[in-house]
C-alpha cells in the first residue's frame, strides 16, 4: 500500500487522519510543520503522497510553498490539498498542477477517493 505523508499543524486532525488511514492500511508519516515535512522528503523514507493543509502555523501559503518543494524533491509526488479556505481562481492558480483539494470538513471516503491513482 502507498506511503502518504501527512503534514498538519492541528494535533488532533493530525492523529485522526494517521489513525484512519492506517486502518485502511496506508503506511503514514507525519509532521506538523512544513519544515518538519521537507527533512522527511529530503530523506531515503519513500513518500507516494503529499496531504498537506494549505494553511500551517497561521502561514497562509506554507502549505502551497510546501508541495512546490515536496514536487522538487519527489518528482512524481501525488499532493493532496486540505482547507477549510473559500478557494478564490488567484489560490488556485497557485497550487501544484494536477493536485487534489479537499475542503474541510471532509469524509473518509472523499479522503479516500484523493489517494487513489488517477484521482
Amino acid at each position: 500500500m502507498a506511503t502518504v505523508l501527512i503534514v498538519e499543524d492541528q494535533t488532533q486532525i493530525l492523529a485522526l487522519a494517521r489513525a484512519l488511514l492506517e486502518e485502511e492500511g496506508y503506511k503514514t508519516l507525519t509532521a506538523p510543520s512544513a519544515e518538519d515535512a521537507l527533512v522527511i522528503l529530503a530523506g531515503s523514507e519513500p513518500v507516494d503522497t503529499l496531504f498537506v493543509d494549505i494553511i500551517l502555523n497561521r502561514d497562509m501559503q506554507a502549505g502551497i510553498d510546501l508541495a512546490k518543494r515536496a514536487i522538487e524533491l519527489k518528482p512524481g509526488l501525488k499532493v493532496v490539498y486540505s482547507t477549510g479556505l473559500t478557494l478564490t481562481h488567484e489560490i488556485k492558480a497557485l497550487l501544484v498542477p494536477g493536485a487534489v483539494i479537499l475542503e474541510k470538513p471532509y469524509t473518509l471516503a472523499q479522503l479516500l477517493t484523493s489517494l487513489e491513482p488517477g484521482a
